[in-house]
């Protein structure tokens, strides 16, 4: 009897992946005279007509030893495990990293390991792979990042050692280090640039950027910021939630949940913008209430804006870099300022930062230039000498 069954699931690689491990259990199950319809369909109005022969399988499992797993299920192909593994791991990640995640699945590992058995991938062929994305397929397309490759990797050794430990086999995911990733230039502003930029940009939106150059919030951070996390009276401001793609998600990690003290320019900037947006939740929004869209304000102000006053293209993510050196430059305490950033330690602020500021790394040698001044160095070496 031919039978259809309907599900919710959207029409996708994945959920065609994953419809195809249930298909391949239940003819399984048919082989070995152990499928019942409504142990897999329990909704169904085909219940009834095959209720029959359910009873009686369900008899005869009663009194027979159930198959092993290994004669049920051979072990599955890459693409048949990855909906399982990808549904398995969705609930304890952030929204945009299950949206990343599954678009590297669907990009580039299941075109590429899909249609094979799970312990038929070997550990040449994920190394070939690697090596394969890594010149862009197209002509004038751009090559892929180390630190994008290592993107793609990350998922699959995740699949693959999973794998190995369910299906029993050795994982082919074995000293494949990831690949080195160079130092991310960052291109601060100096103070005169900032002052020079927040005299020029529109009057709309120098509020925003003089938060976002004072107070070295993260982007999501900012595009995230609500009325109910600002405290003008103790003078700042709770990181408790960012929006990523247009979801309210957690911070980035544990050390990002934090009080970001705030300067008397930023003070007065919010009570500015609270005349503005004081009434809707989100603290730089648009006419509807609704959070700004960085990559329009990008387009649509950032560039033109710089391009106006023929200040170096940087993107906006500079205004976080610029805070940290400043803070540097102006002397605060390294702990404060890793704590103001959202770092749990002073290790990044000073392998990133301090190279921008020479004074306060002590890398110019003036501190001790000063000190042997203190004495009369002619001298010294007389009674060396003696």
């Amino acid at each position: 009897m031919r039978c259809r069954e309907q599900t919710s699931l959207n029409d996708t690689k994945l959920n065609r992946s994953r419809l195809e491990g249930v298909l391949r259990n239940i003819e399984a199950q048919i082989r070995l005279d152990r499928f019942v319809y409504s142990d897999i369909f329990p909704d169904s109005k085909r219940c009834e007509d095959f209720k029959k022969y359910d009873d009686q399988i369900k008899l005869v499992k009663e009194s027979e030893p159930e198959p092993t797993e290994h004669l049920l299920f051979n072990i599955p192909t890459f693409s048949q495990f990855a909906s399982e593994w990808l549904a398995e791991n969705r609930v304890h990640w952030k929204i945009s990293h299950n949206k990343n995640v599954t678009m590297i699945f669907e990009k580039y590992l299941i075109p590429e390991f899909g249609s094979f058995n799970l312990d038929q991938i070997t550990r040449p062929q994920i190394i070939k792979y690697r090596a394969s994305i890594i010149q862009p397929k197209r002509k004038h397309s751009n090559k892929l990042s180390n630190d994008w490759i290592n993107h793609v990797m990350t998922p699959l050794r995740g699949i693959l050692n999973e794998a190995a430990m369910r299906f029993d086999f050795p994982t082919p995911f074995i000293n494949i280090k990831p690949l080195k990733i160079d130092k991310t230039a960052i291109e601060p502003f100096s103070l005169a640039e900032v002052q020079f930029f927040l005299s020029r940009v529109r009057d709309d939106f120098k509020d925003y950027y003089i938060v976002r150059f004072f107070t070295a919030m993260r982007t999501a951070e900012i595009d995230g910021l609500k009325w109910q996390f600002v405290n003008l009276d103790r003078n700042e401001i709770l990181i408790q939630e960012t929006l990523v793609d247009g979801n309210v998600e957690t911070p980035k990690t544990s050390a990002s949940y934090r009080s970001i003290q705030l300067s008397q320019p930023v003070v007065d900037a919010l009570k500015r913008q609270r005349k503005v947006t004081g009434n809707k939740d989100y603290v730089f929004s648009n006419a509807n209430g609704n959070p700004l869209d960085h990559r329009n304000v990008t387009k649509r102000v950032w560039y033109p804006a710089l391009n106006e006053m023929r200040l170096k293209k940087r993107r906006p993510y500079q205004t976080r870099h610029t805070c940290a050196t400043l803070w540097l430059a102006a002397g605060e305490n390294p702990e404060w300022i890793a704590k103001q950033m959202g770092h749990s330690t002073t290790k990044m602020l000073f392998e990133v930062y301090s190279r921008y500021v020479p004074n306060a790394t002590r890398q110019d040698g003036s501190a001790f230039d000063r000190l042997i001044e203190q004495v009369n160095f002619n001298t010294m070496l007389e009674n060396v000498d003696e």
